[in-house]
């Protein structure tokens, strides 16, 4: 991994702390780091791949707009870091309970649906890469919330078309084969 990458890489370990993957003993940065190496298989920009890295650093850390883009523009020229900082605020949930409480799940993953089919080409490639790699391991390992996760999958990518159209594909084969498997108690 190139030293720009390592030092993205270093930032997000260190802003999910001690935050582990919820269905096994890894340290969060596993996740970033496959839905990183996924895309590099598909010939991504260096700002896709370090929003990889940072996709849910806003969403799940303390750490604000300000101090990433702050650390980001220490490391990169001014256009590389704005363009990753683009690319993980568009990659950030809006649409979460804390921001609104009085919204049921169903109605917040609407609003995040309509949201994203609106964002970059980029950031759409982003997210289909975060797709794969986080459907196995929930299917496998919950079961029973898989089909609500699936289901809004599904949903996201019926919006969402204007990413990597081998990554989308590849996005949907899993979404099937997770309710494949949910079917058939595999």
């Amino acid at each position: 991994m190139e030293h720009f990458l390592e030092r993205v890489r270093a930032f997000a370990d260190e802003a999910h702390g001690t935050q582990l993957r919820k269905y096994s003993p890894d340290r969060y940065i596993v996740h970033p780091v496959r839905v990183m190496e996924l895309l590099a298989a598909h010939r991504a920009t260096r700002a896709q791949l370090a929003a990889a890295l940072l996709h849910d650093v806003l969403e799940d850390t303390p750490v604000t707009e300000g101090e990433l883009s702050h650390f980001l523009h220490s490391i990169t020229a001014a256009e590389e870091a704005e363009a990753v900082m683009q690319l993980v605020v568009e990659l950030t949930d809006v649409y979460t309970y804390e921001a609104h409480p009085q919204w049921g799940r169903k109605r917040r993953k609407e609003a995040e649906v309509a949201r994203m089919a609106g964002v970059s080409t980029a950031a759409q490639t982003v997210k289909y890469a975060d797709i794969i790699d986080n459907t196995s391991e929930i299917v496998r390992e919950d079961p029973g919330f898989a089909p609500k996760f699936l289901k809004e999958c599904r949903a996201l990518l019926h919006e969402m078309k204007a990413g990597d159209a081998e990554l989308r594909a590849q996005a949907l084969d899993v979404i099937r084969a997770g309710f494949d498997a949910l079917q058939s108690g595999r």
